[in-house]
């Protein structure tokens, strides 16, 4: 079980770090999401691309792991209007239905595999 959790962190954090540095490459997909009515729509893209790399990053040493783990579960949670504003204006992102409605609970399965490294080894 040890090597597979180090495997899911080493998973998870690359795909954080990655997810965090897409949002300076391509901020305009992220500036659609953005509920209209949270202010200082690129500053947030911005914040919350930093806030993804440097909790992916912090989910890799022992020392720093479960904080990291705790911090990418608010994060988490803090854009999911953004999923919940983009599943009920879909047209911003093309896409069937179900795709956008997928969405809302893999944010869930993302939160339960973060909570997942607040566990000890």
């Amino acid at each position: 079980m040890p090597q597979l959790k180090a495997v899911s962190r080493w998973l998870l954090a690359l795909f954080l770090m990655v997810a965090g540095v897409m949002h300076f490459v391509r901020p305009e997909f992220y500036l659609k999401i953005m509920p209209p009515y949270l202010p200082w729509h690129l500053e947030l893209v911005y914040l919350s691309g930093v806030a993804e790399f440097v909790l992916g990053a912090l989910l890799i040493p022992t020392r720093t792991r479960k904080l990291a783990a705790w911090g990418i579960i608010a994060l988490l949670l803090a854009v999911f209007p953004a999923n919940i504003y983009l599943f009920q204006h879909q047209e911003i992102l093309p896409a069937p239905p179900l795709v956008h409605l997928a969405r809302l609970p893999l944010q869930a399965i993302f939160i339960l595999w973060a909570w997942w490294h607040t566990r000890p080894e």
